[in-house]
């Protein structure tokens, strides 16, 4: 995932420019500033909201602790990520939830936004969090878009309430609300009509279904792609119906992503939630001090710690580390942790996650398939075989290499980390015994 990839690239470089300065000048402040202002109106950034936060920066900047302290540099690097948490909204805002303990989410947006996936991604979450969600379109004028929530709702494991026959949607609304009491539902989504542009019939459509679900939080679907426009589409959205949040989509396209750091600052609403990605569960709480991090290519461990703990079984995490302790560890097992790490996300997103690694690694020194080769040539082999690799000649190596479309060189290389890691946990197991678990690798296992 590229988040703001263009903007994290500019930003990043210009921070770590200063970072090693040992001495600043107003001069160094002055291209700082040029640089930044460049880069932000690059990416789309609101024209005022550029020129707010280089003029905080640039006034923080030439502040006499920052010149006459001993690392400068850094100090500015420091500002500068204040500031750009100050510009995203400061805090994580979290979903409301209604005190009567049944809740409902509007989401409003224009179309091609993503109402539709982001309405399923948050139905998902809100699943794994013990909620029980409803899914409801209420969209009379594309059927085809509550086919696609339905679908998407069953791939989450979802109820979902649609009446693509139904042309009355305040009616469709109504039963709703009906049959997700009638559910037990606790939580209610309601996935709105769009339009290629505002106009009135939509706008009193959205409020008559307003007036009949009663919303908990009415949170409009901006797409990151659309630059400064997303700014105006969400002071009309809230200047007529009344606005509790956003949640941005596509933050892991090519766009320049201006929207993000524009948006907050014009509406003073705050964004909720961030997708990340084309994925089911790619959806994110929105914290404004890790996307700045980001940005700057300061990483994000917190959020890849949050991912750890979310996809890798723990109790398998630990098997292995037992095993590897023991010198038992087999390709059978290795297989397992290459499955956990792909349940985390591309390669790249998690180094991007990394402090400092970011901004250092092209995506063409990425092999994203990888991990795809290494579990084909592992399933392509007998049980036999991945118990004991000893066994594994040059014919067995190139039928196995023929049968996961790979080349022997693939097998061999998959052979040789493994019998490299063997030896590595072999040492630490002569130099941890009777320590208890001090391998150094943590409770998640060794990361493959």
């Amino acid at each position: 995932m590229a988040l703001l990839e263009g903007l994290s690239g500019k930003l990043g470089a210009i921070t770590a420019r200063m970072r090693g300065k040992t001495r600043v000048s107003e001069q160094d402040i002055k291209d700082m500033m040029r640089e930044i202002r460049l880069a932000l109106l690059e990416a789309d950034v609101n024209y005022q909201v550029v020129k707010d936060l280089t003029a905080e920066i640039a006034e923080k900047s030439k502040g006499s602790e920052v010149l006459s302290s001993l690392t400068p540099g850094q100090q500015i690097v420091k500002i500068v990520h204040e500031s750009l948490i100050d510009i995203l909204g400061q805090t994580a805002s979290k979903l409301a939830v209604s005190p009567t303990g049944f809740t409902v989410f509007m989401l409003y947006g224009l179309q091609g936004a993503g109402k539709t996936t982001t309405a399923a991604k948050m139905a998902l979450m809100l699943k794994k969090r013990g909620k029980k969600p409803l899914l409801t379109s209420v969209d009379v004028h594309r059927p085809a878009a509550a086919r696609q929530l339905d679908i998407l709702a069953r791939q989450c494991g979802v109820p979902c309430f649609i009446k693509p026959e139904e042309p009355d949607a305040v009616r469709i609304a109504e039963q709703a609300v009906d049959r997700a009491r009638y559910l037990l539902c606790d939580t209610l989504i309601v996935d709105t009509a769009g339009r290629m542009t505002i106009d009135n019939e939509m706008m009193q459509e959205l409020k008559a279904i307003g007036r009949v679900v009663s919303p908990t939080e009415k949170l409009l679907i901006v797409d990151a792609m659309i630059g400064q426009e997303a700014v105006n589409v969400a002071l009309s959205f809230d200047q007529q119906i009344g606005l509790d949040g956003f949640i941005m989509t596509k933050l892991d396209s090519d766009a320049r992503g201006g929207a993000a750091l524009s948006i907050r600052r014009m509406t003073g609403k705050p964004i909720k939630l961030i997708c990340v990605g084309e994925k089911i569960d790619d959806i994110e709480e929105f914290h404004p001090d890790r996307l700045a991090s980001r940005i700057l290519g300061m990483g994000d461990v917190l959020t890849l710690i949050e991912k750890a703990t979310a996809n890798i079984d723990e109790k398998k995490a630990l098997e292995s580390i037992e095993k590897l302790r023991k010198n038992q560890f087999t390709l059978e097992d290795m297989l397992a942790q290459f499955t956990e790490v792909k349940k985390m996300g591309s390669l790249k997103e998690m180094l991007g996650m990394l402090p400092g690694m970011g901004k250092n690694i092209a995506a063409s020194q990425i092999d994203e398939k990888a991990v795809d080769r290494n579990v084909a040539i592992i399933r392509s082999m007998t049980r036999r075989e991945r118990l004991n690799p000893g066994v594994l000649n040059a014919s067995r190596r190139k039928r196995i290499a023929a049968g996961s479309g790979t080349t022997v060189q693939d097998v061999n290389r998959l052979v040789r980390q493994f019998e490299d890691t063997q030896k590595l946990m072999k040492q630490f197991g002569s130099m941890t015994k009777g320590k208890g678990k001090g391998l150094g690798f943590g409770k998640r296992g060794f990361p493959f």
